[in-house]
């Protein structure tokens, strides 16, 4: 049901390697990409989990909720950006050549679009 939507994703960012949408139990629901070379179930579930400590810690210091968070390493760039339902998509981008701001902007139309198909 979300391979295509996530396709469509993933193919419309310069640099996108894979893209996941992983349950709020940090399980993967689906995924495109390169899975050969990127564990996106263990990157889906280890991002999630900072991303929720992140978040109450956020929550104690009444910061609201985190809505996106990105790592940059010296391979790739990982964001991760929250939808409803406490689901999240998963973005990998390489880190040369990797389009930081149009993935930024594609994972918030992504977020409109996949939300009414979550709740």
């Amino acid at each position: 049901m979300f391979h295509d939507r996530l396709q469509s994703i993933c193919e419309s960012i310069d640099g996108a390697l894979a893209v996941s949408l992983v349950g709020k139990d940090g399980i993967t629901v689906e995924s495109f990409g390169d899975s050969q070379s990127l564990d996106m179930e263990a990157l889906g579930a280890e991002l999630l989990a900072q991303t929720q400590a992140i978040s109450r810690d956020h929550r104690e210091l009444a910061m609201g909720e985190v809505r996106q968070l990105s790592v940059t390493t010296e391979l790739y760039t990982v964001l991760v950006s929250a939808l409803v339902g406490g689901y999240s998509l998963l973005l990998v981008l390489e880190e040369k050549g990797g389009s930081y701001g149009k993935a930024r902007f594609e994972l918030r139309r992504a977020q409109l679009k996949l939300e009414s198909d979550l709740v």
